[in-house]
């Protein structure tokens, strides 16, 4: 598995290079600025967690442009083991995102004070950001190898579509479940209802794709 996660990171590694260094740079001009318009902050959050998490899912065509995909299966791997170090792959780059993320809005918070109405908004915007993350990677990986890797742009899309329609419908289900003016214990239910079911689906997704890539012929 180890060698399989040091696959992926090469794999993905000069895509997040580049992210990287636009996301810091990005950072610096959302901390530098004003948070009285909180959307900065709101844009930074969310574009830095799903974006890691985008780049984890794109650096598949690689494989398949190289034909890498196709060698792997003679190492002495077996195909779910394959298939898990993707997710997990996925979720290291999601930390990562959440790292720049937290730090960026930590600063700004430091120079400028809280811009946001409740202190419970900060927490909706990493539930919003992993939600999103862990509902397009349940969502592209069975597609990837379902629909073939020369699909791997259009699936991207679908997924990063299918996922934030996943989260607004949760998040509409959890506004008509509880009153217009939720207490902070039930907008942190509300959240922790999303970030279960993120979770939930992307742990189902793994054994899901190891059984479609079992069938997948080479």
């Amino acid at each position: 598995m180890k060698g399989l996660l040091k696959n992926n990171f090469y794999a993905a590694v000069s895509n997040v290079k580049v992210f990287s260094i636009v996301m810091i740079l990005l950072g610096v001009f959302v901390v530098a600025m004003d948070n009285k318009i909180p959307s900065l902050i709101i844009a930074y959050m969310l574009l830095s967690m799903v974006g890691f998490s985008l780049n984890s899912a794109a650096s598949l065509r690689k494989e398949g442009a190289s034909k890498w995909s196709k060698y792997k299966l003679t190492a002495p791997v077996k195909r779910s083991e394959i298939v898990q170090s993707y997710f997990f792959s996925l979720l290291l780059w999601l930390i990562v995102g959440m790292v720049f993320a937290g730090i960026t809005v930590a600063l700004s918070i430091a120079l400028h004070g809280f811009p946001f109405d409740r202190n419970t908004d900060v927490f909706m915007l990493f539930v919003v950001g992993i939600g999103v993350s862990l509902f397009m990677g349940a969502i592209f990986f069975p597609l990837f190898y379902l629909g073939g890797e020369e699909r791997n742009e259009v699936f991207l899309v679908i997924s990063l579509l299918g996922a934030i329609g996943v989260v607004m419908g949760l998040t509409t289900i959890i506004n008509v479940l509880f009153p217009a003016r939720m207490t902070t214990i039930q907008i942190i239910l509300g959240g922790v209802i999303i970030l279960v079911s993120a979770l939930f689906v992307f742990i189902f997704s793994c054994p899901l794709t190891t059984y479609v890539y079992h069938k997948k012929e080479y």
